[in-house]
């Protein structure tokens, strides 16, 4: 009858078969821990109470500590050498979702989240694929005197008899061409496929982002929650923040490439600005594959015109990196401008476009847990 009414509430505790049922002689060792096991069993606790904490100070656990943690650093060290480039590409895509979060909550307001992260996601894929189309029409339409032009341009270098001849003799650019031309494939290709696993990561990141803050403020002890949820939405309004100044940026290099293309005549104007607006959204990168492409369009008007429109590029890319990126991104993330600065030139040495694009908010965020944690600590000592 014992046996009976114990597997009765081992099942009324959820389980499958006998959980702690007395399997062995009653003379046998396992004897007395199984029918304890049984007693203990209840349904607020199917697996019983936990026992006495471990003596953390005994030479064992200390030991077994110590190894533990070596072993860890040495393990997790090695998983960020040989996985750098794929973890940099999750951390690009949580950072993405996290400055996409405030549109999806607003548009949560009139329908459910997943809606709202479809919407989000189709009109950002809509923009791209037009945006893609629109470029392609252009080079299209434009590549027979564009290839001409380029033919030219080459002729003249290779001509020690013309002044880019001479120029290309000291400076050896036809080999540094010829260089970028023969990584170009490979580079496409890691470019496509980095873009690829990032739009599919921030889709996932962004459609669950709510538990996973969840998750990120419950890694902090109960106590220090409240203060958990405060500045980690404050860093995460930061990175939004961001993301609308870049946006801002933006918008000013489109206008900048719109009125010079219309004052010199060059074609699809507002096109052209279209695509500065879209690729400026990356740093470093973006800003130098726009002025490539608005260089070449350039060009098919004449070598003087394309000459002025790369020494306007190199002349705007100056004043955007060291006046308004700090002056408008810094206002938005509320960082001065020197810090903005120095965070962009050392993210883009360390880990190069995707560094230069995320260095703003990591430094805005670094800044908030020194004032918000480690002064506060330094003045009470």
């Amino acid at each position: 009858m014992t046996r009976i009414a114990l597997s009765a509430r081992a099942v009324d505790c959820g389980h499958m078969g006998e959980v702690g049922m007395p399997r062995q002689r009653a003379d046998e060792p396992v004897a007395h821990a199984e029918r304890i096991a049984a007693e203990i069993s209840g349904p607020d606790r199917p697996l019983g109470e936990p026992g006495q904490p471990v003596n953390r100070r005994s030479p064992f656990f200390v030991g077994l500590t110590a190894a533990l943690g070596v072993s860890l650093a040495v393990g997790a060290a090695y998983l960020i050498v040989t996985a750098a480039d794929t973890i940099v590409l999750v951390c690009l895509a949580f950072f993405i979702a996290v400055g996409l979060d405030p549109i999806v909550r607003g548009l949560g307001r009139w329908m459910a989240r997943p809606a709202a992260v479809t919407a989000v996601v189709v009109a950002i894929a809509g923009l791209l694929s037009g945006f893609a189309v629109a470029v392609a029409g252009m080079l299209t339409e434009h590549g027979g005197t564009l290839m001409q032009q380029v033919s030219d341009f080459r002729a003249q270098l290779t001509d020690p008899a013309t002044f880019l001849g001479r120029l290309d003799q000291r400076l050896h650019l036809t080999a540094y061409v010829d260089r970028l031309l023969d990584g170009a494939g490979t580079t496409m290709v890691d470019a496509v496929t980095g873009l690829a696993i990032v739009s599919v990561l921030t889709v996932y990141f962004l459609a669950d982002f709510p538990r996973l803050r969840r998750v990120l403020i419950r890694l902090a002890p109960a106590s220090r929650r409240p203060r958990a949820v405060l500045i980690g939405d404050e860093i995460f309004a930061k990175v939004g923040a961001y993301l609308l100044g870049n946006v801002l940026l933006s918008l000013v290099a489109a206008v900048a490439t719109f009125i010079w293309a219309v004052s010199l005549g060059i074609p699809y104007p507002l096109l052209l600005a279209t695509v500065v607006a879209v690729l400026d959204l990356i740093p470093i990168a973006g800003a130098l594959l726009a002025g490539v492409i608005v260089a070449l369009m350039a060009l098919t008007v004449s070598l003087p015109v394309c000459l002025a429109t790369v020494g306007f590029l190199v002349a705007y890319q100056l004043i955007e990196d060291y006046l308004l990126l700090p002056k408008i991104i810094g206002r938005a993330v509320r960082t001065p401008a020197v810090v903005t600065l120095v965070a962009v030139l050392l993210g883009a040495v360390l880990l190069g476009v995707i560094g230069a694009l995320v260095a703003v908010p990591i430094a805005a965020a670094i800044l908030l847990m020194l004032t918000e944690i480690w002064l506060p600590y330094q003045d009470q000592r």
